[in-house]
């Protein structure tokens, strides 16, 4: 990868859009339901950004991709967008193309990833921007890391896709086994917990979507709409109705010439297609003075198509059959990027009308550029359409569920030549008056300065005369269970470390304090590790010889985000069946209760009595006997990442042990991860991943077969990620915060 030099008096932005899939060119929107405005969304920002004077790097992330059902542009490590902009693909999970909805098992790859590629450009961001749930987990985790803001933009909302698919009669166990719903609407609201500022594209996404969240915080959400590349979208001359894309609209058509009715989508059930059609079908009226065509993503056989563009599809062409519109409709099987231009610019020529049906709408770039192209409007009355409608005056609002109120605005318009007219003029004028790239950055780079006057990083220094600037690998091991359990094979392992001593760092992570931990160590006459990792990851202390155990201190600071612990403290007296845990049990950073498991809520219920106050914890249930709450940035597997960053050390040369549930977070991702043969049946579930070695051997024993399995005091054996299995994690992970 080449880096370009970062001026450090501009802005470097990292933008983050984990799914679909992402190039410069020949954007293959509407492929899936993956591959939408996101994307172009996505992508103008970045260039946008890179444009103003002010910023310096921005690079967008995302997954990168290797299979031979897709283009090799996907395979590629690095793209550039434009001066100043990087398109930057991370190996994350299996190599071939996934759905969104299957990626949350292989997300901590895509964060440790990241941190790899922060590192090789040897400048931290001075902010992270999230798109979508995943990418708001995935950032959420690396602006903690980093120590720097994050902002999200959520797109489309869990909450509000969970409503519509019950309103449809879906039953509740369907859904989650389709969508992982669950796991999006954690995810968001971890980024909604963690964002410094969400950006929205209405002020409906704040009033009504996002009100549905518990972490609802509208001091911490800005509204910015979406700017749009207006220089492909244009009013239409006579060079239209002579191009390629015209040729194959109008072989379907026994009319050509007539007004064009036009929608544009992806071949999702969402955006309503079906409700068009029966719309247009049950109108002779409509029939009789236009045409409709719809342009719904790409196919060459409609049975290869992933099942929901299948169905949709599937559906239209019956829906055309049963109301004999042949001749009447146009459905192109293929389009390019450029065409989607002149689709706007023919319907135009033809004083045609652009529809949105969809059932909901955040925002909707393509009623900006239809009304750029002087196209009026019809579209769903919800969030986005509502506003552009508002400012532009360019057209009217539906019912996506009322057919009969489809009809009657189509008809509206294209029965009045001068109403028709006027929205045409509007729409012109209105796209560029409010919606360009240049006002949206202008006013996102101020939101930031904001963000950034109030946050000022600290950069991580070193402690002095630390043996750990000279060694290559780590390992580190939880205590109880795993290290301790078998005096023989602990001896052994101990004498092996010790032995490779020059090279190699050892560390403990726990839950115990620090001082439980080196009573502990003392007891059983260990020497004493370089690193202990103590209080579930809220602790970080580093050993001298002559010194004993110095603390991080940027470390207490860097966790303290978003952490009031009196406010804590003082809410959960109203949760039954906790009680504070003694004073030893408790530092700064932890607050630790015993509970009664048949009083005490269930940690679902607590984080939401805390969200809703505005209140920011992880919650850490040990054996149902006690419950810790942690700052969000605060975990065994964030501090070693924390460590790895302040270190330099990749971390494929750090190996972790582990034996129970409350280890997982620190066993998955980049890491070399050793299971104990006596583990819980809780970590069963990690079983068949490349880089989680489960030893045959208890306690001590297993580490030193892991240590083994992997060669990792000699030359370290890296094993490769899995390209065919997507299934070896439960749909929960990641999402404790």
């Amino acid at each position: 990868m080449t880096i370009s030099k970062i001026n450090k008096d501009k802005y470097y932005i990292v933008l983050i859009s984990v799914h679909g899939l992402i190039r410069n060119r020949d954007l293959e929107l509407g492929r899936d339901a993956d591959t939408g405005g996101q994307i172009l969304y996505v992508i103008e920002l970045a260039r946008a950004l890179a444009k103003h004077p002010d910023v310096g790097r921005v690079d967008l992330l995302t997954r990168r991709v290797i299979d031979a059902k897709v283009s090799s542009d996907y395979a590629q490590k690095e793209e550039p967008l434009g001066d100043g902009a990087h398109l930057i693909r991370l190996d994350c999970g299996p190599r071939r193309y996934l759905r969104k909805e299957v990626l949350w098992p292989h997300l901590q790859g895509f964060i440790d990833q990241a941190l790899h590629h922060v590192r090789s450009v040897g400048h931290v961001p001075d902010v992270i921007h999230s798109h979508y749930a995943d990418a708001g987990l995935v950032a959420s985790r690396l602006a903690g890391l980093l120590g720097v803001p994050l902002m999200h933009t959520g797109h489309s909302l869990g909450r509000e896709k969970l409503s519509r698919l019950l309103a449809k009669g879906l039953k509740p166990s369907s859904i989650e086994d389709q969508y992982h719903i669950n796991s999006r609407i954690e995810a968001e609201e971890i980024a909604l917990g963690t964002a410094a500022k969400v950006i929205a594209s209405t002020q409906q996404e704040v009033d009504e979507q996002y009100a549905t969240y518990d972490n609802y915080h509208p001091k911490r959400m800005v509204v910015i709409p979406p700017g749009v590349d207006l220089s492909r979208f244009y009013a239409p001359d006579e060079s239209e109705l002579k191009t390629d894309i015209a040729v194959q609209v109008n072989r379907f058509l026994h009319s050509p010439g007539k007004p064009i009715i036009l929608a544009i989508s992806r071949a999702d059930e969402r955006k309503n297609i079906a409700a068009l059609v029966r719309a247009f079908g049950e109108s002779p009226e409509l029939q009789s003075i236009a045409n409709l065509v719809i342009v719904a993503g790409n196919r060459d056989d409609i049975q290869e198509m992933d099942k929901g563009s299948r169905t949709v599809i599937t559906d239209l062409l019956m829906l055309i059959d049963r109301y004999d519109l042949y001749g009447k409709v146009a459905y192109p099987k293929h389009h390019s990027p450029d065409d989607i231009p002149v689709l706007y610019r023919l319907a135009a020529k033809r004083k045609g009308v652009f529809v949105n049906p969809a059932l909901t709408e955040p925002f909707g770039l393509t009623l900006i550029e239809a009304a750029a192209s002087g196209l009026p409007i019809v579209a769903t009355n919800d969030g986005g359409p509502k506003e552009i409608i508002s400012k532009c005056n360019n057209g009217l609002l539906i019912d996506p569920l009322d057919d009969n109120d489809i009809k009657s605005k189509l008809v509206d318009i294209l029965s009045n030549p001068r109403t028709r007219t006027k929205y045409a003029k509007n729409g012109l004028a209105g796209a560029l008056r409010h919606f360009s790239w240049p006002g949206h950055v202008e006013t996102y780079l101020s939101q930031l300065t904001k963000i950034l006057n109030k946050s000022k990083t600290k950069h991580h220094v070193r402690p002095i005369k630390s043996r750990l600037a000279t060694v290559d690998r780590w390992a580190f091991s939880s205590i109880d269970n795993a290290l301790f359990g078998d005096e023989s094979s602990l001896r052994a392992l101990m004498d092996l470390l010790q032995r490779q001593a020059k090279h190699s760092g050892f560390g403990i992570a726990t839950g115990r304090s620090l001082v439980s931990t080196t009573r502990l160590l003392k007891k059983m006459n260990i020497p004493m590790p370089d690193i202990l990792v103590t209080s579930t990851g809220t602790e970080i202390h580093y050993f001298h010889q002559g010194r004993g155990f110095v603390a991080d201190h940027f470390w207490p600071q860097h966790i303290d985000y978003r952490w009031e612990a009196k406010s804590l403290l003082k809410i959960m007296q109203r949760v039954p069946g906790v009680r504070l845990c003694p004073k030893s049990e408790q530092n700064t950073h932890k607050i630790s209760y015993s509970i009664d498991p048949n009083l005490t809520p269930s940690p679902r219920e607590i984080k939401r009595l805390l969200r809703t106050h505005d209140l920011h914890a992880k919650i850490v249930i040990t054996d149902e006997k006690c419950l810790d709450l942690l700052p969000i940035r605060a975990s065994k597997g964030l501090a070693i990442r924390y460590l790895a960053m302040k270190w330099g050390l990749p971390l494929d040369r750090i190996l972790v042990v582990g034996d129970s549930g409350n280890d997982e977070e620190m066993l998955l991702g980049d890491t070399l991860a050793v299971v104990v043969g006596n583990h819980s049946a809780e970590l069963d579930k990690l079983k068949n991943k490349p880089r989680i070695f489960f030893a045959k051997g208890e306690y001590a024993q297993g580490i030193i077969e892991g240590l083994d399995h992997y060669k990792f005091l000699g030359d370290i054996l890296v094993p490769q990620e899995v390209h065919d299995d997507t299934k070896e994690l439960d749909w929960g992970y990641g999402l404790s915060a």
